[in-house]
């Protein structure tokens, strides 16, 4: 009876698992899709430095212009950040008021003021900067920062007043064996918040789909519907066309266990492009196209987290946040 008790809760658990091992890329094969006429920019590395704790401490912006191969390194101004700089997602927003002038929003994973940051993680923030086309600085605004709602950003949206934006948490928990296990024992892990200059707050998403939210009263985030990708992903792009782009992460279990300790190591990486369907879909439940445009097996692009597309050049621009360098293909 114990046998069978215990075969029963085995089977249950990989019933409840099955989906999410998945969209982690457990058993899936890789295809090589989209890598005919790539080229890499070695000199773009996602992160220059590190301490001893993990966390880069100097981080910075540069600006990589396609056309003539060229990076320029933009420069702070006006923020005092005794915690250092360890920067993740960031936005780039052309002002309303002054379209020469360009609000950039980053997510800085600041050094704890107390604490082992492994053992308490890390106090994050969102910096909010101004600049204008051409500049070589980065002028500083303000700090949002609101442990209750930003608690582990990745991703951020801005707005074009630079007073407000939407970000992601891809963790409920900042630091512990919960966040660590959270991808399997909780996939509603991760959440979408809101901050302005006087308030903030945030919802919930789940892994391998995308949560689709309407901006309510009060700048309130209402669940509107679900597009099932199948892969855990990353940072989204919108393109010009209105195409989604996502940064599907097809080893999830890779990318943890060896990308972080080694940014060197080939981790398999995925670019979808979501699209809405104009045909008959609709009709049939099938709202949305989600197309697999590129993927690698981390020879060109290695756990990437980011995937940006420029659809007058036809070009695909693919980073990560522990990658070596960047892609770029032409589809």
């Amino acid at each position: 009876a114990l046998a069978v008790l215990v075969l029963a809760i085995l089977v249950a658990g990989y019933i409840h698992l099955k989906p999410y091992l998945a969209a982690m890329g457990i058993g899936r094969s890789v295809e090589s899709i989209g890598t005919g006429n790539c080229s890499i920019v070695p000199d773009l590395q996602a992160c220059e430095s590190s301490t001893a704790t993990g966390m880069s401490e100097d981080d910075h912006v540069a600006v990589y212009d396609y056309e003539t191969n060229s990076i320029t390194r933009l420069t702070f101004t006006g923020l005092s950040s005794p915690s250092g700089i360890s920067l993740h997602g960031m936005d780039v927003v052309i002002s309303t008021q002054e379209p020469s002038t360009l609000y950039v929003y980053l997510v800085n994973h600041r050094k704890p003021a107390s604490g082992d940051p492994s053992r308490v993680g890390a106090d994050s923030v969102i910096e909010v900067f101004e600049t204008r086309l051409g500049d070589s600085e980065l002028r500083y605004l303000r700090t949002f920062e609101d442990p209750t709602v930003i608690i582990t950003p990745n991703d951020v949206v801005g707005s074009p007043d630079g007073k407000s934006a939407y970000f992601t948490n891809d963790h409920a928990q900042k630091s512990g064996l919960k966040r660590d296990l959270g991808v399997l024992i909780q996939p509603y892990d991760t959440s979408v918040g809101f901050c302005h200059a006087d308030y903030a707050m945030g919802i919930d998403c789940m892994l391998g789909e995308i949560t689709v939210l309407k901006k309510g009263p009060d700048h309130a985030l209402l669940p509107n519907e679900v597009i099932k990708t199948g892969f855990a992903a990353d940072n989204l792009a919108i393109d010009s066309n209105g195409a989604l782009w996502v940064a599907g992460l097809t080893d999830v279990l890779g990318f943890i266990s060896r990308k972080f300790e080694d940014p060197s190591a080939h981790v398999s990486s995925t670019g979808l492009r979501v699209t809405v369907n104009s045909d008959l879909g609709p009709a049939y439940g099938k709202r949305y196209n989600v197309d697999k445009v590129f993927e690698d097996s981390g020879r060109l692009a290695s756990g990437i987290t980011s995937v940006v597309y420029d659809s007058q050049r036809e070009r695909l621009f693919m980073h990560g946040v522990v990658s070596t360098h960047l892609t770029v293909c032409k589809l």
